[in-house]
């Protein structure tokens, strides 16, 4: 018997401890890694006591794939892969299991087969959703009735960037609106965007969601209040820095919602077995200090549904 019980307990301390790779293209742990920590912390996960995480991060991007092979060779049994860090994740291996949430298009980006059979190695959760694109125009339209033109802004390397234009054409025939395009891949080319939607005479502004704009989110906003655009974008982080208005997913309960998958994963789920999901979330937020600045009224029946109006 006391045989058994040492073996038993030798097996106990030899059970190994999880470990968690988390990759992502900012500088610093930011509110998405405490988010992700507290979603683990509800399957009762502690970091350092029954769970390792190896955190990696870095703003510049070409790095991002070499923080991602770090990860393969500290032998991660998982790795989270945030935003713009998630095809360097896929590049790294084909064999760790990867666990994502980001904005594009991940059937288009060759990250999974389908929504409801991922396949491979990889899946998750992405903020992408098409019908989204339509309901910002709406809603930008309902706000400023007058708007007429329409620049769109977007990278063109985004996966979904097409579809998503598709979408936004479509509605606005629908609203008697037309569209111009205009692809912004880094800083240098903004300024230059702005020149050509003031010369086409647009009279809004609707950004895609892509981590070129979100990285640039405060000279988009400064620009269009510099040209006194009624603007509407995908996330609030950028009706938070002085765009008129957003309406898009609550990232946070997103990023909370990949404990879900990494739990499973741990547990013995293959991620070929765990769909990929969109967000069930959404948040409107409306800039009143923006709206007085552009000499923008937004009618109450707009405000009376907006999730929060920053004043």
């Amino acid at each position: 018997m006391l045989f058994a019980f040492c073996s038993s307990a030798a097996a106990q301390q030899a059970k190994k401890v999880p470990r968690i790779g988390f990759l992502a293209p900012t500088r610093g742990p930011g509110t998405f890694y405490q988010v992700f920590l507290q979603g683990l912390n509800e399957f009762g996960y502690v970091e350092g006591k029954n769970i390792i995480i190896e955190y990696r991060s870095t703003d510049d991007r070409s790095q991002l794939v070499n923080l991602a092979s770090e990860l393969v060779e500290q032998k991660v049994d998982i790795i989270v892969a945030l935003g713009g860090s998630t095809p360097e994740a896929k590049k790294a291996t084909a064999a760790v299991p990867i666990v994502f949430s980001m904005s594009g298009d991940p059937v288009e980006a060759g990250f999974v087969s389908s929504f409801a059979s991922p396949g491979g190695n990889m899946t998750g959760i992405t903020w992408l959703a098409f019908e989204l694109v339509g309901k910002r125009l709406e809603l930008l339209k309902e706000a400023v009735p007058r708007i007429s033109r329409v620049a769109v802004l977007a990278d063109p390397a985004h996966p979904g960037e097409q579809r998503e234009l598709q979408e936004t054409q479509n509605t606005a025939r629908a609203l008697g609106t037309t569209v111009h395009h205009h692809q912004v891949k880094g800083t240098a080319d903004f300024d230059p965007a702005f020149d050509a939607i003031i010369k086409q005479n647009a009279n809004a502004l609707l950004v895609f969601p892509d981590s070129v704009t979100f990285g640039h989110r405060n000279l988009i906003a400064e620009l269009a209040l510099k040209r006194r655009l009624p603007s509407v974008f995908p996330w609030k982080e950028f009706a938070e820095v002085g765009g008129l208005m957003s309406y898009g997913p609550n990232r946070q309960e997103t990023v909370r919602r990949l404990s879900v998958y990494v739990d499973k994963i741990l547990k013995g789920t293959k991620p070929t077995e765990l769909p990929v999901e969109l967000p069930k979330r959404f948040e409107f937020v409306v800039n009143l200090q923006t709206a007085k600045q552009i000499g923008v009224t937004i009618p109450p029946n707009v405000l009376a549904r907006a999730d929060r109006v920053i004043r």
